[in-house]
């Protein structure tokens, strides 16, 4: 594909469960198209991480001003990815004042995105209903246990596949019987499984969608 036309403006919502590729496929798509990238879950993470360093302790007035000073850098922090993150992450999702304060950091970033692609588990249903193309990851659970331990080995050496494999599961569920947002795939969402594709393979799989679907909304560019 050409590079996109500067009037072109183009909204991807990627959506699915934890380890399930979701965040390498949005990466990968943003990167071919030129797009911007956002991981909501790298918002929580964020979240979690900065309540953990504040001893525990966190409210609204503490989780907007955590809002206010993030910045698509500081989301790069390898802390983001520890256990102990992801475990505090799972529950704060489930606050109101938690969700609608990223609720808004997310709404403003989109926008200011003409092209963007933002990741999560609610983005295509709450953040982003309006996305011009939904995907939807999958993944069997050994396959996103695996890739996960990778994730984990480097903060914590004397974790195992089972239990995090038992996380990942205890998380799934939680996410799906969430009260506030949870994580549905909408009837108009693409279904990416990804247990058997390799990086290559789920890079041109995703190009081909998104170019079929920037065709059929603006033709042939």
């Amino acid at each position: 594909m050409k590079k996109l036309n500067k009037e072109v403006k183009f909204k991807i919502a990627t959506d699915g469960s934890s380890a399930s590729g979701k965040t390498t496929g949005g990466k990968l798509i943003s990167k071919k198209f030129n797009m911007k990238f956002l991981s909501s879950g790298s918002l929580y993470r964020f979240c979690a991480l900065k309540i953990l360093e504040n001893n525990n302790a966190y409210n609204i007035k503490f989780v907007n001003k955590v809002v206010k000073s993030i910045t698509l850098q500081k989301l790069q922090n390898k802390k983001l990815y520890s256990p102990e993150v992801a475990r505090l992450s799972s529950i704060i999702a489930k606050k109101k004042f938690v969700r609608n304060a990223l609720k808004s950091f997310q709404i403003n970033f989109i926008k200011k995105s003409k092209l963007v692609v933002v990741e999560g588990r609610d983005i295509g249903s709450v953040i982003m209903p309006d996305a011009d193309l939904k995907f939807f990851f999958i993944c069997s659970i050994r396959e996103k246990a695996k890739r996960r331990l990778k994730e984990y080995k480097n903060q914590n050496n004397k974790i195992t596949l089972k239990q995090v494999e038992k996380s990942l599961i205890q998380r799934d569920k939680d996410d799906i019987k969430r009260k506030i947002s949870p994580l549905i795939m909408t009837k108009n969402a693409v279904l990416v499984d990804t247990t058997k594709l390799s990086i290559k393979q789920l890079e041109i799989k995703l190009t081909n969608l998104v170019k079929k679907a920037i065709k059929k909304k603006y033709g042939n560019l």
